[in-house]
């Protein structure tokens, strides 16, 4: 029995070397190379090559690298075995320090305190408490539960959508079509989380930031996406940061990835750019992770039910 480890966009020599030394027992095969695909009965990959997966015989569960699954699921041949998702505290806790960051960035004003430093400027600016500034966070999973709840605890308001109807304490939560301009009616600093699904792609459009709350202290309001490229129109953010509709940006992710050097967002003064890096986890931790999984699904346990992908959902 073997685990495969198909890897696009990155090097997979460092996964491999972790997954044979964390797993000695066990063959780890390159899908760089040619291999015994009835062998293989687990595979760890990120992106691989449409149609692969369907060539494993003996394949049994499939384990996601990253969180989003949405160039998985985009295989047509993709073999109907369990798929899996990391779920660790490590790469949940990661996102919920960026998205704090960003959100205490801008409503503590930190770009404008910058321009006034630049400019040797020593001047007041208004600044209201955290309790009068709502942060809403689209995507109420793992990772925006976790960051609603921490934002809560440093007095913001908070509210959340999602697709279908969550509750989390203290947390004002709305969901569907009919719960999404409620949402964002009250929403100051939209922080989005969502998965790329045919649903959420392009619905970080103009159509969508007019519907923000306007009186927020920043001049305006601030999108942080910490999800998915495809759900963001940079032309309608760049167009909304140009004539105010929006204060501010920040963006882990994009419709282009590594993001082109000509793109405008890299030097726009109020748009603060990541390389895809907000949720960036220990890989040694990851690793370990998937090897107990492989391990717990081989004895009869299955697979944790929080890590399974509903394909119909597209999460």
């Amino acid at each position: 029995m073997s685990l495969l480890v198909a890897i696009r966009g990155w090097t997979p020599d460092d996964w491999i070397e972790r997954f044979r030394r964390l797993a000695p027992e066990r063959e780890i095969v390159d899908a760089r190379r040619p291999f015994d695909a009835a062998a293989v009965t687990h595979a760890a990959v990120w992106k691989p090559e449409a149609g692969l997966l369907a060539r494993l015989p003996g394949l049994r569960a499939i384990f996601n690298l990253g969180a989003g699954v949405d160039a998985l699921l985009a295989d047509p041949a993709l073999p109907d075995v369990p798929v899996a998702r990391i779920i660790d505290p490590d790469l949940t806790a990661r996102m919920t320090e960026w998205v704090v960051m960003n959100v205490l960035m801008h409503h503590r004003q930190v770009l404008a305190r910058a321009e006034d430093q630049r400019r040797r400027i020593w001047g007041s600016r208004p600044q209201p408490a955290a309790r009068d500034v709502t942060v809403g966070i689209m995507g109420l999973g793992v990772l925006g539960g976790d960051a609603a709840q921490v934002l809560r605890r440093l007095g913001f308001g908070v509210a959340g959508w999602s697709r279908t109807p969550r509750s989390i304490d203290g947390i004002t939560c709305f969901s569907g079509p009919v719960g999404l301009d409620s949402f964002l009616a009250r929403t100051d600093i939209l922080v989005v989380l969502l998965p790329a699904t045919p649903e959420t792609r392009g619905i970080l459009r103009r159509d969508l930031f007019i519907r923000l709350r306007r009186d927020a202290h920043m001049g305006g309001p601030v999108l942080i996406n910490g999800g998915r490229g495809g759900l963001q129109v940079e032309a309608d953010i760049l167009a909304a940061l140009d004539d105010g509709t929006l204060a501010a940006a920040s963006l882990d992710v994009f419709e282009t990835e590594p993001l082109a050097e000509t793109s405008p967002l890299w030097t726009h003064p109020r748009v603060v750019v990541t390389p895809h890096c907000a949720a960036d986890s220990d890989p040694e931790t990851l690793a370990r992770v998937i090897v107990d999984a492989v391990r717990r699904e081989e004895a009869g346990g299955g697979l944790a039910a929080e890590t399974l992908v509903d394909r119909r959902a597209g999460y």
